[in-house]
C-alpha cells in the first residue's frame, strides 16, 4: 500500500458507518467478530454482504417458507438461478432480479446493465440464454421524470439485449403514482442447459487457484449494493457514480468464452460478479464450499489508475466472473480467453482456513472469519401487522359499456405496448414462436418438438388492497396466461419489490404476499426456483404499491399444443369460468374513475386448477384464447379481436359483467363445432363455459353500444405514445 492510499483510508466514525447503511447494533456485532476496529476496506466489505440486497435479512425468515421442490425442480433458491427439468435429458434455468435504483438514477445504463447481470446468473450455471423477459413500472405520465425515464430504460433493455442477441419474448408496463420517485426495473432471464452440464458456485479443494475472467475493474458501481438497500431523498442524483456502464457486446464474448471453457473439464465452480462485485462473488463461493479465500489484488484487472482495496473489492464493474479453476487446466483455460481478446488472471486461492484474507501487494487490506459474513450475517424477524381489511365498496359510479373501454384503452397502463416492445429483437436466435403481445412468449427448444413459453405478472393495486389475495393472484394470473397459449406451466421466479420492512405495516404486506404466493405454486404445481428482493424502495418516506412480480416457466410438448391463432368471422366467444362481477380495485375505477377501493378479488386455486386443466384439453378445439385479469371480459374480447382485424359483439353490457375482475376465467374463440365440443366436455367436467358472443365485422358491440373498431385501435394503438410523448 502506497503512502497515497493509506492516507485516503477515512478513519471509522459513528457517521461513516452509519453512511455504508451499518446500524449501531450491527457494527457492535460486527466488532464481536473481529475482535477489533475494521478497516475501512473491511467496513466496506461489510456493508456489502450484510445490506439487504445481498443477505436478504429481513426476508430470509419469510423466503424459506415457500414451496421450492418438486420432481421437475434440479436446483432450486441459492444459486445464480433455478433449475427445472424439461426432459429429454435437458434443463431451463431462469431467474428475475431488480435493477430498480439505478435505473432511477441513470435510466438507460440502470436497465442495460439490469439485463446483463441476469444474462450472467443464466449462463454462469452453463445455460445459453434463449429469453429476456421486463417487467417495468413508472409513474404518472404527467410527473416530470416519467417520460425521461420510460425512454432510457427501454433504450437500455433493447440495447443490451438487442446486442447481446438474446430475443425479449414478453413482460408487462405499468404506470402509478406510487412509482413516481422510484420506478421498478425487473429484469428476467432463461437458458438451456443439458441436465449433465450445470454448473454451480460452491468453491471445492484446497490451494486451487481464483480466476478472474471477463472485463477489467473499473470505479463504476461501487457502493452500488448498498445504495440498492436504501430509501431515495432529494440527494439522488449525488448517487449517479454508483450505477454501473454495462457493454454488452463484451458480455457475448464472455458468454462464448465461458461456455467453451465449461466444455474442457477447466471449472470447478463459477460465479458472476454481480451486487458487491469481487467481495460478494469471493465470499459466496468460499461459504458454499466451506472454504477460504485468500485474493491479491495488485492481480486483478485494472481500467483504471490508483484503485484503492476498498474500490475493487465493493466495484461492480460488469462482464466480470469468478471461478475457481482445476489447476492442470490453466494453459487451455488461458488460451480460450485470450482467443475471445478478455482478462484471464489467477487473483488468489482457496485455503482451509476460515478466512477472506485480501492482500494488497504487501499489505493486509482485510482479514475476516468468512463463514460470518454470508451465512452469519445478520437475520431479522421485522415486526408486522396485518393489512387490514378494506372497506367495502361503494357504490359504483355509472358508465357506458364503450366508454368504460376507452378509458382503458386509452391509458398507458392498458394501451397496446407496441412502442415499448418493437425497441425489442423479439426474433434474434431464430427460434421465438410467439413474439410479445400474447399473454406469453414462446421459444422452441431447438432440435426438438418441444418448446418453452414465459410469462411475468402482479397486479399492485390488488396486493396493496389485500397482500395475501394479491400474491395468490400474481401466480394464478401467470398460471393462466401461460395455460392460454397452450403451455403447462412449471414454475415460477420472483421479484418481490416492497417499501421499507422496517415499517410494519409494510412488512405486514410483505408476509401477506408470501403466504399468498405460497399457497398458489403449492396448489398449481409452480413451485418457486429462484428469484430476488428489492426493499427500501421508497422517496421522501413515500412506499411504492408492493409489487410482488412473478415470472413464469411453462412447457409445450410439442407446438401442435400451441394455442396461438386468431379469431376469424363468426367464431364463438366462449367465458370458461365462473363470473361474479367483482369490480373492487377494478382497473376501470382506476382508469376511468380515478378510484381505487374495495377488496381485490378472491382467488379459488381449485378452480383455477380445474379450469386450467380443462382449457388444455380442449386445445385442439380452440383457435385462440386469453386470460381475464384486468379489464374484465371487455378488455379481453377487444384485444382478442383487435390483434385479428376484426370486431366483436358481446351479449352483455352490464358494468360488472363486462368489466368484473373475478379470477380464474378465460375468453377462448372457437369455431361452431368446436365449441359445441368444449360445452358438452364442460358439462361433464364441472366447469363453468357461457357463449358470451361471436367474433366478426368491423364494429366493437357491447349489448346496445357500438362504435367503429377502426377508431377504438388507432386510441388502443397511440395511446402509450401520446402519454409520454414518444
Amino acid at each position: 500500500m502506497t503512502k497515497s492510499e493509506a492516507a485516503q483510508e477515512p478513519a471509522i466514525t459513528p457517521e461513516l458507518v452509519a453512511s455504508h447503511g451499518i446500524k449501531p447494533d450491527e457494527y457492535q456485532r460486527l466488532l464481536e467478530i473481529l475482535g477489533r476496529e475494521p478497516s475501512f476496506t473491511e467496513l466496506g466489505i461489510f456493508s456489502a454482504m450484510w445490506n439487504e440486497h445481498c443477505s436478504y435479512k429481513s426476508s430470509k425468515k419469510w423466503l424459506r417458507t415457500l414451496p421450492t421442490t418438486g420432481p421437475q425442480v434440479i436446483c432450486g433458491p441459492g444459486e445464480n438461478a433455478g433449475v427445472v427439468d424439461i426432459g429429454d435429458g435437458q434443463a431451463v434455468i431462469f431467474k428475475m432480479e431488480s435493477h430498480n435504483h439505478p435505473s432511477y438514477i441513470e435510466p438507460h445504463q440502470g436497465a442495460a446493465t439490469g439485463v446483463g447481470g441476469i444474462l450472467r446468473d443464466v449462463f454462469t450455471m452453463g445455460a445459453r440464454p434463449v429469453a429476456a423477459m421486463n417487467s417495468l413500472s413508472f409513474g404518472l405520465p404527467s410527473h416530470p421524470k416519467t417520460a425521461h425515464l420510460v425512454k432510457g430504460v427501454v433504450e437500455g433493455v433493447g440495447s443490451y439485449g438487442n446486442a447481446f442477441g438474446v430475443p425479449t419474448v414478453g413482460g408487462e408496463v405499468r404506470f402509478h403514482r406510487s412509482y413516481n420517485g422510484n420506478c421498478l426495473v425487473n429484469a428476467f432471464a432463461a437458458g438451456l442447459a443439458d441436465t449433465d452440464k450445470i454448473f454451480y458456485s460452491a468453491a471445492s479443494g484446497v490451494g486451487m487457484p481464483v480466476v478472474y475472467l471477463g472485463a477489467k475493474t473499473g470505479r463504476d458501481g461501487v457502493g452500488g449494493a448498498t445504495m440498492a438497500s436504501a430509501e431515495f431523498d432529494d440527494t439522488i442524483e449525488e448517487k449517479r457514480p454508483t450505477v454501473q456502464v454495462g457493454d454488452p457486446f463484451t458480455e457475448k464474448r464472455l458468454l462464448e468464452a465461458c461456455l467453451e471453457l465449461m466444455q474442457t473439464g477447466a471449472v470447478i465452480s463459477i460465479q458472476d460478479m454481480g451486487a458487491a462485485g469481487l467481495t460478494c462473488s469471493a465470499v459466496e463461493m468460499g461459504d458454499k464450499g466451506g472454504l477460504g479465500i485468500r485474493l491479491q489484488l495488485n492481480d486483478v484487472p485494472q481500467r483504471e489508475t490508483g484503485m484503492t482495496a476498498y474500490e475493487m473489492m465493493l466495484s461492480e464493474s460488469q462482464e466480470r466472473m469468478l471461478m475457481v479453476l482445476n489447476p492442470e487446466m490453466e494453459d487451455v483455460a488461458r488460451a480460450i480467453f485470450v482467443k475471445w481478446d478478455l482478462d484471464f488472471a489467477i487473483v488468489g486461492e482457496t485455503i482451509p482456513e476460515d478466512r477472506f484474507l485480501i492482500l494488497h501487494g504487501n499489505e493486509i487490506k482485510a482479514d475476516i472469519q468468512l463463514s460470518k459474513l454470508s451465512s452469519s450475517a445478520p437475520e431479522y424477524d421485522r415486526p408486522w401487522v396485518e393489512t387490514p381489511a378494506p372497506a367495502a365498496l361503494a357504490e359504483v359510479p355509472q358508465i357506458g359499456a364503450i366508454d368504460g373501454l376507452r378509458a382503458l384503452i386509452g391509458s398507458p397502463s392498458y394501451a397496446h405496448k407496441g412502442w415499448v416492445f418493437e425497441q425489442y429483437d423479439s426474433q434474434v436466435g431464430a427460434d421465438t414462436v410467439v413474439t410479445p403481445g400474447l399473454p406469453a412468449g414462446v421459444v422452441r427448444v431447438h432440435g426438438t418438438q418441444k418448446a418453452l413459453a414465459f410469462t411475468s405478472d402482479v397486479t399492485p393495486r390488488y396486493v396493496k388492497a389485500n397482500p395475501y389475495q394479491g400474491g395468490k393472484q400474481a401466480v394464478a394470473e401467470a398460471y393462466r396466461n401461460l395455460t392460454a397459449i397452450g403451455a403447462l406451466p412449471l414454475a415460477t421466479t420472483d421479484n418481490m419489490n416492497f417499501g421499507n420492512p422496517e415499517k410494519p405495516e409494510i412488512m405486514g404486506q410483505f408476509v401477506g404476499a408470501i403466504k399468498g404466493i405460497g399457497a398458489a405454486v403449492e396448489a398449481l404445481d409452480m413451485p418457486i426456483v429462484s428469484g430476488n428482493v428489492s426493499l427500501y424502495n421508497e422517496t421522501d418516506g413515500q412506499p411504492i404499491l408492493p409489487t410482488p412480480t412473478i415470472g413464469a416457466v411453462g412447457i409445450l410438448a410439442s407446438l401442435d399444443d400451441l394455442i396461438a391463432g386468431k379469431p376469424a368471422e363468426g367464431d364463438v366467444a366462449l367465458l370458461i369460468g365462473e363470473s361474479f362481477g367483482h369490480l373492487g380495485q377494478s382497473a376501470l375505477l382506476a382508469e376511468a374513475f380515478g378510484i381505487e377501493a374495495g377488496d381485490a378479488p378472491p382467488v379459488d386455486l381449485a378452480a383455477e386448477k380445474l379450469n386450467g386443466d380443462f382449457l388444455r384439453s380442449q386445445r385442439r378445439n380452440i383457435v385462440a384464447a386469453t386470460d381475464l385479469g384486468d379489464g374484465g371480459l371487455a378488455l379481453a374480447a377487444f384485444e382478442l379481436a383487435e390483434g385479428a382485424g376484426i370486431g366483436v359483439t358481446l351479449t352483455v353490457q352490464d358494468t360488472a359483467a363486462l368489466f368484473g375482475e373475478d379470477q380464474a376465467r378465460y375468453l377462448v374463440a372457437a369455431r361452431e363445432s368446436g365449441a359445441a365440443e368444449i360445452e358438452a366436455a364442460a358439462l361433464a367436467a364441472g366447469v363453468p363455459v357461457t357463449r358470451v358472443g361471436r367474433f366478426g365485422g368491423s364494429t366493437v358491440v357491447f349489448g346496445a353500444e357500438s362504435a367503429p373498431l377502426a377508431e377504438l385501435s388507432a386510441l388502443y394503438r397511440s395511446a402509450f405514445a401520446c402519454a409520454i410523448g414518444g
